[in-house]
């Protein structure tokens, strides 16, 4: 079949395969999300089905079981689970990462043990970054794992803001193995722990938005692991290794944003069609006509961005810079789409009758979640100057 036969064959799947994603969600997700939406309930349903339909082995090897699937077919599933409920793509998001890691990183003995698990969902990881007076600043990470010189080390500290911490069976925890470093990150790795005596993990943190999918803290009181749990078997190493995850970790929420944005430009697409005022329907008001295409091109542009950023992972290129810029683009835009499409839907876009209101407290996280657009703009910066020194 030649090169080009079997690029072509791994396209087609991949386009089924975002079909079958969009048919679940217009068939089992947009009809039901406000039953768990408004309790703030965990989707068990939602979750057993993913599984089943393997979305939490997106970006595991096939011989472990996974699908295997390029970034952009991923981003592009992650857009579609988000476009039915954002919460859903939360739930594969830091799973996803550590998925990535253990795969490009991973000692043969970490695959063997973690990746058939995490390709079929019974094992669900989640990312364990952010600390609570920390922030962004990840160089200022206060947790730390010390050796015990008996091949074991012993855990100290918090996280918080962990996705799917409450139903995770492995946390990527981000500390300092050597607190001497410097630079600090020279000091980090990537600690593969699995919960246990000295792992204990706080109720949910309440939310605006971003409901069914519980974000906790997360403490390490004298939590030991050994040897066996440093990711790639060496220490030290951590910075760079979830630097790489954290690529794929910004185009998946570029994609969450992008799903957001979606969703709200097509609620707000229908209503314009059908709202009619001063006899004709809204859309022909220039007014609301000048907002769907403002939303609308913003959409296509987020996109683009997105699909570019991912599209240069999978020709195994670096892209810490265009993650970024998609990140920074698509998050601003949803929410800017979000506040749009409550406009055009006028006071029943504040209604929780219509779904464009969970849209505006969802697009935030996105803003404020893997990295601040904040910290976005100043990665892009140095990258940018980093690219055309003079």
């Amino acid at each position: 079949m030649g090169h080009d036969g079997g690029q072509r064959q791994h396209s087609s799947d991949e386009q089924e395969l975002v079909e079958l994603v969009a048919d679940f969600v217009d068939r089992r997700v947009r009809p039901h999300v406000r039953e768990f939406e408004a309790d703030d309930i965990y989707p068990h349903d939602f979750i057993e089905e993913m599984k089943a339909l393997g979305f939490f082995g997106l970006l595991v090897p096939a011989e472990y079981g996974g699908v295997d699937v390029s970034t952009t077919c991923f981003a592009r599933v992650t857009e579609e689970l988000a476009r039915g409920w954002m919460s859903l793509a939360g739930a594969i998001g830091g799973h996803s990462v550590i998925s990535y890691l253990i795969r490009r990183y991973g000692t043969p003995e970490q695959r063997d043990r973690y990746l058939p698990g995490m390709a079929d969902g019974s094992i669900r990881a989640t990312m364990a970054l952010t600390e609570p007076g920390g922030g962004s600043d990840l160089q200022a990470m206060r947790t730390v794992a010390v050796p015990t010189g008996a091949g074991e080390w012993v855990i100290d500290g918090a996280k918080t803001w962990i996705s799917n911490a409450g139903h995770a069976g492995l946390f990527g925890l981000l500390c300092r193995t050597d607190r001497d470093a410097q630079p600090a990150h020279a000091g980090m790795s990537v600690l593969l722990v699995e919960p246990g005596d000295g792992l204990r993990v706080s109720g949910k943190l309440p939310k605006l938005g971003y409901r069914g999918v519980e974000a906790c803290e997360v403490l390490f009181d004298g939590c030991r692991v050994g040897d066996a749990a440093i990711l790639g078997g060496q220490a030290n190493r951590g910075w760079a290794q979830m630097m790489r995850g954290l690529e794929v970790g910004r185009i998946q929420v570029a994609a969450r944003a992008l799903g957001v944005g979606q969703a709200a430009l097509d609620d707000a697409v229908r209503y314009a069609q059908q709202r009619e005022s001063f006899g004709k329907p809204i859309w022909r008001h220039q007014s609301v006509g000048n907002l769907l295409a403002d939303m609308a091109t913003k959409q296509q542009a987020a996109r683009l961005l997105t699909l570019d950023a991912a599209a240069k992972l999978d020709r195994g290129e670096r892209a810490d810079m265009e993650a970024g810029m998609a990140k920074l683009f698509a998050s601003e835009a949803a929410m800017a789409i979000a506040l749009d499409a409550i406009r055009v839907h006028g006071g029943y876009g504040y209604s929780r009758e219509y779904d464009v209101e969970r849209y505006f407290r969802d697009a935030p996280l996105m803003i404020v979640g893997e990295g601040t657009n904040e910290i976005q703009r100043n990665v892009i910066a140095a990258q940018l100057i980093a690219r055309n020194r003079i």
